[in-house]
């Protein structure tokens, strides 16, 4: 799956997200997209880096640190 299909599957959610809400106004989309879509990135990289946390944030190109919070943010640790 390329970086652009995987565009083309968020795009589309968020269309039917839209048709899905009708007439209610829609808020905070973006805290929610983001939160929505971090839980199975933060799972699946864990996964393939066998737990080793370190090597996660290498993956994820972000700091130690900031994966454990982010963990510990959907309760994953």
């Amino acid at each position: 799956m390329s970086k652009e299909d995987i565009q083309q599957v968020v795009r589309k959610s968020l269309e039917e997200y839209f048709t899905d809400l009708e007439d209610q106004k829609p808020s905070g989309i973006y805290d929610m997209l983001i939160l929505t879509v971090e839980k199975p990135i933060l799972e699946v990289v864990m996964a393939r880096a066998g737990g080793n946390q370190s090597h996660a944030a290498d993956m994820l190109g972000i700091n130690r640190n900031t994966l454990r919070k982010k963990l510990q943010q959907h309760g994953l640790l």
